[in-house]
């Protein structure tokens, strides 16, 4: 772990999809962690707080929609942005969401282009 300012937190139960993001952000030229869970990123936020944060919604235990909640409700970690990415594409879903305080939503599979110019819009390097 570096201690990366600014690093880009993604969070997906699956490893095809945590790599592809990698690489996309760092082809963008983000720094970025993945974790498989939402304890895992609970955890690599509380150690390094992320700029922005890339969510998942369909994961075992703690879902996307039960870790955004939780980022939400506690002050540190209220203003991080966070895009949803996920499978499920429902306008209803979306709506829901940004009621939650998500900043976007992108349904798999990715607008990739559109993915990082959303994230361009929204990432806020620290300074």
């Amino acid at each position: 772990m570096s201690n990366s300012k600014g690093y880009i937190l993604v969070v997906d139960d699956s490893q095809t999809n945590n790599v592809l993001l990698e690489a996309v952000l760092s082809e963008g030229g983000y720094a970025s962690q993945t974790a498989m869970s939402a304890s895992e990123a609970w955890a690599l936020m509380y150690k390094d707080r992320p700029a922005l944060v890339l969510l998942d919604l369909l994961m075992p235990k703690i879902s996307g929609f039960q870790l955004l909640e939780r980022m939400k409700a506690k002050e540190a970690y209220a203003d991080i942005p966070v895009i949803i990415v996920s499978a499920l594409s429902d306008p209803e879903t979306a709506r829901v969401l940004q009621d939650m305080g998500a900043d976007d939503f992108f349904s798999k599979p990715l607008d990739i282009h559109g993915l990082l110019k959303r994230i361009s819009e929204l990432y806020v390097s620290p300074e």
